[in-house]
């Protein structure tokens, strides 16, 4: 049986931060997630999450899908791992061990480290990774026959050993036994500190073989430390997000330019237009046209809709739908199908029914609009009394002329007609028109001309 631990004790001085290292976001997620995603799949145990500065926010953030182990002084990596050793020692006959802060592993790698210890009867096997910029990685010093034979920390490396390109990666499998063996035997080192790279050395003194497994793809040893490095992986983890979904079917004029979150669905057949972000819990339909520049959050779009250059966030998009540009659909905005919000146009708490329409420049809140409704330029509804906010129901197929203002609580009934600039104050019947300040009722529709009424039906 396999056991897996991932180290997340550290402290992330140079983050110059309040908040866990592994705790800071990369792509909309944790980058404590991004560990627990590469070895989902590889025990069948939980894994064992060694946790120290920040202990309380960690467990808050993952929850109960792991195993806590608790670093409560900061000595060192291999010190870390020991106080994993209750959890495990009788349970696993061998042990993978890893970092939190290294979001760009794969499982694929990880198994190839686990089955290369297994191949060979070793008791360790570890991840190398050849690179230019060391990074500040321990150096893989090896014999003359090609072995390994130690790892050196940069600090302590002499020039010679300093210009090799080969570098430990921080990742390690264990045989069981021997680990728990050999962790009390790991020397202080001058920090006051134990490090389970000394295990390399001690394996090689007894003449153990240790196998060393070169990554395929060198991103993947990328440890977070700074923000630079932060800003480094979300640059590579957001290319396989996009490389993602191209590969499904979506279509992307500038994926340098597209920011999407890996909570993020999307549909085939859409094309992503430049400078757009999807956020959170974010799913987007099939044939849909997004961008450009346009955020949306924690939404759900239909197939079929169009979202030009605006803001959508906690809202619903029903097929065929359309917003923009310059708008802005705020939570619990819900526009049904076939809908049109036009430019510089803001709905927040109300739902627009089938075919609605809602003109530039207006406001809609708080309200319920009835399906073919018209709402014409410079609309807003008063929704809020400095106290508490009022609904506003507008009939289908009504006409609100432009520059209304509709004060809440008020309803415009079934194919009513207000005329432009008129305040509402009171509830219109259906089937009325009214107008002025106050607005007034002052006939039926029916008194409305035919061609008049014919024009009036097109515009809606």
């Amino acid at each position: 049986m396999l056991g897996i631990v991932i180290l997340a004790a550290g402290q992330g001085t140079r983050m110059r931060s309040e908040v866990p290292k592994v705790l800071h976001p990369l792509c909309g997620r944790p980058m404590v997630f991004y560990a627990l995603d590469a070895v989902r799949g590889l025990s069948d145990l939980p894994p064992i999450l060694v946790v120290g500065h920040g202990a309380e926010e960690v467990r808050r953030a993952v929850g109960e899908a792991v195993t806590y182990a608790e670093q409560r002084e900061q000595r060192g990596t291999g010190h870390a791992v020991l106080q994993a050793r209750p959890a495990l020692e009788g349970q696993v006959d061998e042990v993978l061990i890893l970092y939190a802060d290294m979001p760009l592993l794969t499982p694929e790698t990880l198994r190839r480290v686990v089955d290369a210890r297994r191949s060979a009867r070793a008791v360790l096997s570890i991840l190398t990774v050849v690179a230019e910029d060391p990074r500040g990685f321990g150096r893989v010093v090896r014999r003359a026959d090609g072995s390994v034979a130690r790892i050196v920390e940069e600090a302590d490396a002499t020039e010679a050993e300093r210009a090799i390109r080969e570098l430990n990666a921080g990742v390690y499998a264990c045989d069981a036994a021997w680990l728990w063996a050999h962790l009390p035997l790991l020397p202080l080192s001058c920090k006051g500190e134990y490090y389970l790279t000394d295990l390399v050395e001690m394996a090689a003194g007894e003449g153990q073989p240790v196998v060393a497994v070169a990554a395929d793809d060198p991103t993947e040893a990328l440890g977070i430390n700074t923000r630079v490095h932060l800003a480094e992986a979300e640059a590579l983890i957001r290319r396989r997000i996009n490389r993602r979904w191209m590969e499904a079917g979506v279509t992307m004029i500038d994926p340098q330019t597209t920011y999407i979150e890996l909570t993020v669905t999307i549909g085939p057949d859409t094309v992503i237009w430049p400078n757009t972000i999807l956020r959170g819990r974010t799913v987007v339909g099939t044939g849909c046209q997004i961008g450009p520049n346009t955020l949306i959050e924690d939404s759900v779009i239909g197939d079929r809709c169009r979202v030009v250059a605006s803001v959508v966030e906690g809202a619903v998009m029903e097929e065929g739908s359309d917003v923009g540009p310059f708008s802005h659909l705020r939570p619990g905005a819900h526009l049904g199908p076939g809908a049109h919000v036009g430019n510089f146009g803001e709905v927040k708490n109300a739902h627009l029914g089938p075919g609605a329409k809602m003109g530039h420049f207006s406001y809609v809140g708080d309200a319920e609009v009835g399906a073919g409704a018209n709402i014409g330029a410079g609309t807003v509804t008063c929704n809020f009394d400095g106290h508490r906010k009022h609904r506003t129901e507008i009939g289908e197929e009504a006409f609100i002329g432009s520059g209304t203002m509709l004060v809440a609580p008020v309803r415009v009934g079934r194919r009513a007609v207000v005329g432009a600039g008129s305040v509402v104050t009171h509830d219109i019947p259906d089937d009325t028109v009214a107008y002025g300040v106050p607005a007034r009722e002052r006939r039926t529709t029916k008194d409305i001309p035919e061609p008049q009424r014919t024009r009036r039906a097109q515009r809606t």
